[in-house]
């Protein structure tokens, strides 16, 4: 039985996704998306964890994609359809048209659009005629949310934008929930803004990416719409606002709404039935697995309850399985934070009672749009379409599989849209190897169902910036920085697209002979196939290829993959290049009890490099003291500080605190502050050691920040706005931070951009710097709203969070920032800027490290020094430097090659003694030796001596040991054999893996390397026995 839906095609949004195993999710999220058997609360993974669900080590990814390579349809669109669906203009009227309350909401009206009819295999009819008041096409994304944000609005709530997907928290790797940017006012870390708030939250997560588009509701990139209280209402009218909302303003029928409670809330359960009228048969109590959320081991916690819609009605009431997705779907959920958990578990009320909620908007759309899945919703059913043009296939008339590789193409650009967006570029670790995880996948998906160049009449360009256009094109409501970001997104998918094509090839071949490697092993030995960790990690390493795709492709030949093999590997390189990052964290069990009674530290420090202070708190080892004694390390929490601490990319302030005697004055206490960072909000701690006498809580400090670093930073930071401008002046506007680094002796800057700088551009972003210094421009410095400030120019920092009123640095006609850092109060103070470097860090990122203030001046003289002895031991004149290093680097160049004919003679002279030791194989003259330390190219020359000397048919594999732990090996077989279907560069490959290494070439001749020496002898004689071998079963 077929289907008939109707939905608009016009302004649109991003959907709501589901997954199980959240990183970091609170119920409010996690039961708006996940499956009730996956719904566990573990509300927070450490950083580590959250970075190893999401990298490239996690242990037993499942398949990507489990279908074989989809059959591609031949069918060609008719004219005026779009993947089969006719379109047709809208004779509905305008306006939502449901019933309301009375209040007025904005974007009721105008929306006019294109109605859609499409139909299916799917029987979906009966479960979606009765939905809504208002027609299906007036439903459109945007529709919903501003009435989702509007609805909440006129009940008292703050309106707030949506957080950035790369979080301020970092214990979360990505922007999973909703709840995330509130996340330490519920646990008590800062004061609220305000009573309550509501917000449509951009999120990503992709823990469940294998169930994309094989399920009606898993998405890797989804918007959760919620409303949330800081202590203001709670339970009942967080769940009578959420029926009324539901029933009245999205007019959905009552009587296809379900609700879960948990099991002992008995005050949810009378509310749902006592006030809102819920049948108890349409009522579920659940256990603490479905509907209780904790914060973690200890903290705030409470029960949750969720609305679901019943697709099916008509199979009753009885024995009816909320957990059952081909009938109920959770769209709304509601977390009442009532309880502190306790180290020993028990629970104990909370003072201030908060409510978290959820609503994913696809899956309202979905149910309101009467369509059978979150793809064909207008969140994201453009982008498919665009997708199967491009293929030049149908939707409508595809098999399953198609269907499932379009939503796959679907979901994940949008992802990979809004994180570009959001500053996170494709890269092999961390955040950037979740995009470039995601662009792989589309591009190898795109190429599996045919579509082949850029839609533009260029079968050789990229396909990802068109289907990019479109998801920007929807972006107008969800986030509006992304159309000015269109550019920099689309030169970035270009890129990542034709880097990634370039090499899919040669490592899907590779990737097959290593497939074909391992069937044939398994065959012979009667074992499972397997690929080996080191196999995988060449092709994840060299080829690019993420472990997930290789995964997925080595499934589909039946071959399991070595994770373990490939996590040591990966291990090992993680600890060649790790770097050490220190975050100041207080454990959840102390952090009430340490602040409880200390206030925001108050910062003196823009205007005064001293204060007196009092001593709030004291923390050894992480724990709280009374007192600390000479000789400790300690953190120490004063009132007020004049010390800077650690954010916007600053280090923080080092120096002194001085504790006096109170009657005589003299000095009692010294401690020495190494590092300042800030804490629970904006609490200061003090990190130093005492290097005399002891210090205790309520004492009075004089605390002294060290004069001489707190300038270098100064001119530091000031001089990384001004790169910041001088870039944007030489390479283009479109160019942005993507980090950055203060420290006393010098500042490093990093940026998005495609390409190495040329010395003529860095010569020239040095000169303006240099010029705007000697300009001596007197900096201001204004408190203003983030909003005014942004509407004024200013550039927001990278990975900044701002609060409404924000701290605005202008260098007058040159740089306006968002910045709470310290600065010179006139240009001139930086004195001179030097570029030290500039390099690729991660693909599409650059790296400037540079100095000013005096650290500009001890680089020039160390400079001066060096050039100085250098002419000294040339014996020329500095302007004549180069010319003599040229003169030099020649002359070394011609004995170097001098050196190498000479080795290549002696080589030839060596093999035209082995000519007499060829073995008669079949008629095929046979040569295998060890030439003891030759190097390769003398290898070289030695084995296309030999195989001249002897003839065709002839067959040459020589081997050497040049030293360093070396290992060089040739094969160069002649024309005839060749012609026996030996091939020099397969053989040579297979010999040089005994010798640890790899390599090949062509079918006449290859080389081969290899890192343990100890082994040729052994390789050589396998290779004697193959050729021979190979030779005897071609000529029987």
């Amino acid at each position: 039985m077929g289907y008939s839906c109707e939905r608009i095609i016009g302004r649109r949004i991003l959907p709501f996704v589901s997954t199980p195993h959240a990183i970091a999710i609170t119920p409010a999220t996690a039961a708006s998306q996940n499956h009730k058997h996956h719904k566990r609360a573990e509300a927070e993974l450490s950083a580590m964890e959250a970075a190893a669900l999401l990298s490239p080590t996690s242990s037993r990814p499942l398949p990507l994609l489990s279908t074989a390579p989809a059959r591609r349809l031949q069918v060609i669109l008719p004219p005026l359809s779009l993947s089969g669906r006719r379109l047709r203009p809208s004779a509905r009227p305008r306006g939502l048209g449901c019933v309301g309350d009375g209040i007025t909401r904005r974007g009721s009206a105008g929306m006019s659009g294109m109605i859609v009819r499409s139909s299916s295999s799917a029987s979906v009819e009966s479960a979606t005629q009765e939905v809504g008041t208002a027609g299906s096409g007036e439903w459109s994304g945007d529709a919903l949310r501003r009435r989702f944000l509007d609805f909440y609005a006129a009940r008292g709530h703050k309106i707030l934008p949506s957080s950035s997907l790369v979080p301020d928290d970092p214990t979360v790797f990505l922007t999973i929930a909703g709840m995330l940017q509130f996340k330490p006012i519920f646990l008590g870390k800062e004061p609220r803004r305000v009573p309550c708030a509501t917000t449509s939250q951009k999120c990503i997560r992709t823990n469940d990416i294998e169930n994309v588009g094989r399920t009606t509701r898993h998405q890797t990139f989804f918007e959760m719409l919620g409303n949330f209280s800081f202590g203001d209402y709670f339970k009942k009218e967080a769940i009578t606002w959420a029926w009324e909302l539901t029933t009245k303003d999205f007019g959905l029928p009552p009587e296809r709404l379900w609700i879960s409670v948990f099991e002992d809330d008995d005050e949810a359960f009378s509310i749902w039935h006592n006030e809102v009228g819920v049948p108890k048969e349409r009522i579920k109590r659940l256990g603490e697995d479905d509907n209780f959320w904790t914060s973690g081991a200890t903290g705030p916690c409470g029960p949750c309850s969720e609305i679901y819609y019943d697709f099916y009605p008509e199979r009753g009431s009885s024995d009816a399985d909320l957990g059952d997705d081909s009938r109920f779907i959770e769209f709304y959920n509601l977390v009442f934070m009532q309880y502190n958990k306790k180290d020993d578990g028990s629970l104990e009320p909370l003072k201030q009672k908060n409510i978290d909620t959820g609503m994913g908007l696809e899956r309202m759309a979905r149910i309101l749009q009467k369509v059978p899945n979150n793809y064909e919703t207008d969140l994201i059913f453009p982008i498919i379409e665009k997708a199967a043009s491009m293929a030049i296939v149908s939707y409508a008339t595809a098999d399953d599989a198609m269907k499932t590789n379009l939503k796959i193409i679907g979901d994940h650009m949008r992802a990979v849209v809004y994180l570009i967006s959001d500053g996170v570029i494709p890269s092999n670790i961390g955040r950037g190897y979740v995009v470039r995880r995601l662009i792989r996948r589309v591009v190898r998906t795109g190429r599996l169902i045919g579509i082949r160049g850029d839609g533009r009449g260029n079968s050789e360009g990229a396909f990802l910036p068109s289907l990019a256009e479109v998801v920007i094109s929807l972006s107008t409501e969800i986030d509006p920085d992304v159309e000015s970001r269109r550019k920099s997104i689309l030169r970035e998918l270009q890129r990542e697209e034709l880097r990634f094509v370039q090499t899919l090839e040669r490592g899907e071949k590779l990737l097959e002979e290593l497939l074909d490697e391992a069937l044939l092993s398994a065959g012979n030995n009667g074992g499972k196939p397997c690929l080996s960790g080191k196999d995988v990690f060449l092709l994840y390493d060299t080829y690019g290829f993420p472990v997930e795709i290789t995964a997925e492709i080595a499934g589909e030949r039946a071959v399991s993959v070595d994770m373990k093999g490939f996590d040591i590997e990966m291990e090992n390189q993680r600890k060649q290049s790790q770097a050490a990052h220190n975050v100041v964290k207080l454990s959840v069990g102390n952090e009430t009890d340490i602040v409880k009674n200390i206030p925001d530290t108050e910062f003196l420090g823009y205007d005064s490099l001293s204060a007196t202070a009092v001593v709030k708190g004291l923390l050894v080892n992480g724990n709280p003291a009374n007192e600390v004694s000479e000789g400790s390390d300690v953190e120490i929490l004063l009132d007020r500080t004049p010390f800077y601490a650690e954010s916007g990319g600053q280090v923080g302030d080092n120096g002194f605190l001085y504790v006096y005697g109170e009657e005589d004055a003299k000095q009692k206490a010294v401690i020495e502050i190494s590092d300042v960072q800030k804490s629970l909000g904006n609490i200061f701690v003090h990190k130093g050691t005492i290097k005399q006498g002891s210090v205790e809580i309520g004492k009075e400090i004089d605390a002294a920040v060290d004069a001489k670093l707190r300038q270098g930073a100064k001119a530091h930071h000031t001089a990384t706005h001004l790169l910041q401008s001088a870039l944007k002046s030489v390479i283009g506007s479109e160019t942005s931070q993507a980090g950055s680094l203060v420290a006393f002796d010098r500042l490093r800057f990093d940026f998005n951009f495609h390409r190495p700088l040329s010395e003529e551009e860095l010569m020239k972003i040095e000169s303006l710097v240099n010029q705007w210094v000697s300009n001596a421009t007197h900096l201001e410095t204004k408190v203003m709203d983030l909003q005014d400030a942004k509407n004024a120019g200013a550039i927001a920092m990278f990975g900044e969070k701002y609060g409404e009123q924000v701290r605005v640095v202008e260098v007058p006609g040159v740089s306006m920032e968002l910045c709470g850092g310290t600065h010179v109060s006139n240009t001139a103070e930086i004195r001179g800027f030097k570029i030290i470097s500039e390099q690729g860090i991660a693909s599409g990122v650059r790296r400037i490290e540079a100095v000013a203030g005096d650290a500009f001046v001890e680089y020039v003289c160390a400079r001066d020094n060096y050039m100085r002895r250098l002419c000294s031991s040339l014996k020329v004149k500095a302007e004549d430097v180069n010319g003599r290093v040229e003169t030099i680097l020649e002359e070394l160049r011609t004995t170097r090659n001098e050196v190498s004919s000479l080795r290549s003679k002696i080589a030839v002279l060596k093999a035209a003694s082995l000519a007499s030791k060829a073995t008669n194989v079949d008629n095929v003259r046979v040569i295998v030796e060890n030439m003891g330390d030759v190097d390769a190219d003398g290898l070289k020359s030695a084995a296309e001596y030999l195989v001249d000397t002897l003839e065709d048919p002839a067959a040459v594999i020589l081997g050497s040991s040049p030293g360093d732990g070396k290992v060089s090996l040739v094969a160069a077989f002649s024309p005839r054999v060749v012609k026996m279907g030996i091939q020099a560069g397969k053989f040579v490959g297979g010999i040089a893996k005994l010798c640890g290494g790899g390599g090949g070439g062509k079918p006449n001749f290859a080389q081969a390397g290899g890192r343990k020496p100890e082994n040729l002898p052994g390789a050589l004689e396998k290779a004697r026995d193959e050729i021979v071998a190979a030779i005897s079963s071609k000529s029987s």
